[in-house]
């Protein structure tokens, strides 16, 4: 089985002391390729330092967080748009809404995202997003920029069936979580996974975040990690009534399609041969 975790917060503090073996132990159970996710500028700079570090197996997002998003200004997105330009920056994000914690004001909120949905349609990347009990702001914010959005992904889904139906109208991509393995707040899931198209279906382990529930033996801590993402991948094809190697094949084609990875892997190569030139 050979995966790839679209999102994975490797830059975290809980990482700081094994970040290297735990990237060896993913790439050990068949996590080939992960996708760091840029959460506010500090964490996108250092997601982009991350994967520099790992060519060809570390990607990274460049973007700001719901929570963050009250120090959203317009050198923010300068320095987004600094940071899109580096090899192996995959998508703007992550961004969008967040009404369950409320961290930064509403307003701040919506600004921020509007502002880095503007800068993917600028830039014609993809935009990587977030949302929680927010839905019917989300929609109208994305709809103003969706005819510039080449494709987005609505990552961590946890949602309600109707909403799953708002984001497949609009032609979005779903990100799958060990949530669905949760038997106290994911069963709901189980119930109409199997609605996702296959070519719209990514997986993900938001590390450290989200550990799978029904994990056995139980791991040492309750920190996540992308080694997990092979068991998320056997329990989503099991709610979808798929078969697990299908599954893998299918979400590891539809992220490298969604994120244009063969053409990061050129430029980080080509970006690597020009600074050993110089």
């Amino acid at each position: 089985m050979h995966l790839i975790d679209i999102g994975a917060n490797l830059t975290h503090d809980s990482f700081d002391s094994d970040r290297d073996a735990v990237i060896e132990r993913a790439r050990a159970a068949g996590v080939d390729t992960m996708v760091v996710t840029g959460a506010d500028v500090a964490g996108s700079e250092a997601a982009v330092k991350l994967a520099r570090k790992y060519p060809d197996i570390l990607f990274a997002t460049a973007g700001v967080h719901p929570h963050h998003a009250a120090d959203y200004d317009n050198q923010t997105t300068i320095r987004l748009r600094a940071l899109a330009d580096h090899a192996g920056v995959v998508a703007v994000g992550e961004c969008g809404l967040d009404y369950f914690r409320n961290f930064s004001p509403r307003p701040a909120q919506a600004t921020a995202f509007a502002a880095q949905l503007e800068l993917a349609a600028e830039l014609g990347m993809p935009v990587f997003m977030h949302q929680r009990d927010a839905h019917a702001d989300f929609i109208d914010i994305y709809d103003s920029y969706r005819p510039g959005i080449v494709r987005g992904i609505v990552h961590c889904f946890t949602g309600t069936a109707e909403e799953l139906d708002d984001y497949l109208a609009r032609d979005l991509y779903i990100g799958i979580t060990g949530w669905i393995c949760d038997e106290r707040r994911g069963l709901h899931l189980r119930e109409f996974v199997d609605r996702i198209p296959a070519d719209r279906l990514m997986i993900e382990t938001d590390a450290p975040y989200l550990l799978p529930r029904d994990l056995d033996p139980k791991p040492a801590t309750r920190r996540n990690e992308p080694v997990h993402l092979p068991h998320i991948a056997r329990v989503l094809a099991e709610c979808r009534g798929d078969d697990p190697e299908r599954l893998a094949a299918q979400t590891t084609a539809n992220a490298q399609q969604f994120f244009a990875l063969q053409n990061q892997e050129n430029q980080q190569h080509e970006q690597g041969h020009a600074a050993a030139i110089r």
